[in-house]
């Protein structure tokens, strides 16, 4: 592993030489992930993308897109856009990325089956703000906001998610 990578350990996510508080899914680490089932997937995942959301703070690194209104990610497995994201109206299931509180204001993407996803192996596996210590997410890792802050500018090409 690289210093640049994001590392998943049972006690706490490691980057750059420091250790940060994180959550997991509900259902902990899996190696045999699936649509729906709250678990977040063992392994290496590249960073492919960051999102913000523009009018609540400012870009935190050159490389990222913001939110729009209309942005969504599609989850439904039925839909030919499955895991990936998509605008509103959409009339399949879907995650709203532009959301009232403040869990998707920034968005780090992994490559968690995408581009190219199987159907019903679970869609998006982000890194976004957590809404406590010790609160699990529906798959993603969650961060505390100062700490998604301090690593989103950090990131670099090669970094990558690994979820040991």
């Amino acid at each position: 592993m690289k210093s640049t990578d994001l590392v998943v350990t049972p006690t706490c996510l490691r980057f750059m030489s420091r250790r940060f508080a994180r959550t997991v899914g509900r259902s902990g680490v899996t190696d045999r992930k699936a649509e729906g089932d709250g678990a977040t997937p063992r392994g290496t995942h590249r960073i492919v993308g960051m999102l913000y959301r523009p009018d609540r703070l400012k870009k935190p690194a050159d490389w990222a897109l913001p939110i729009r209104p209309s942005d969504l990610w599609s989850d439904d497995v039925r839909d030919p856009d499955y895991n990936l994201m998509v605008r509103k109206p959409h009339k399949y299931s879907h995650e709203v990325l532009r959301r009232a509180d403040r869990m998707y204001d920034l968005i780090i993407l992994t490559d968690w089956n995408w581009p190219y996803a199987i159907k019903g192996r679970g869609s998006a596996i982000f890194i976004h703000q957590w809404r406590g210590p010790g609160r699990p997410t529906a798959g993603c890792v969650g961060l505390s906001w100062t700490d998604l802050l301090w690593i989103a500018p950090r990131i670099q090409y090669q970094s990558r998610l690994v979820i040991v």
